[in-house]
């Protein structure tokens, strides 16, 4: 029991920021489309752009594909299947001196 609920609580970890960017895409295609759509409008003599929907949407998009993707290289990178200047640095051992390309150490 303890198992189903963790994995349901790690699904709803992914669920909720892939709706939430989801939803911010479609509040930035919205207020585009109108904006595009009063153009051809007749009787809107100046269209205004929804410059709030906009940029809410953009950071909805920005914070749920964030978080998505932090998600998924933090895990490939646990699991080392990332390039190798992404992964973890290995620290120096301290007792060995650092040799330059002429052999001689520092």
């Amino acid at each position: 029991m303890k198992t189903t609920l963790s994995r349901f609580i790690a699904v709803l970890l992914l669920v909720v920021p892939g709706f939430m960017a989801t939803a911010g895409f479609l509040f930035m295609k919205d207020a585009i489309f109108y904006y595009i759509a009063d153009h051809g409008n007749e009787l809107v003599a100046n269209p205004a752009f929804e410059w709030m929907k906009f940029i809410g949407g953009l950071l909805l998009f920005a914070i749920g594909a964030g978080f998505i993707g932090g998600w998924v290289f933090f895990r490939d990178r646990k699991r080392n299947y990332v390039a190798p200047r992404f992964r973890k640095k290995k620290p120096r051992p301290a007792d060995r001196p650092i040799r330059r390309g002429n052999g001689q150490a520092q």
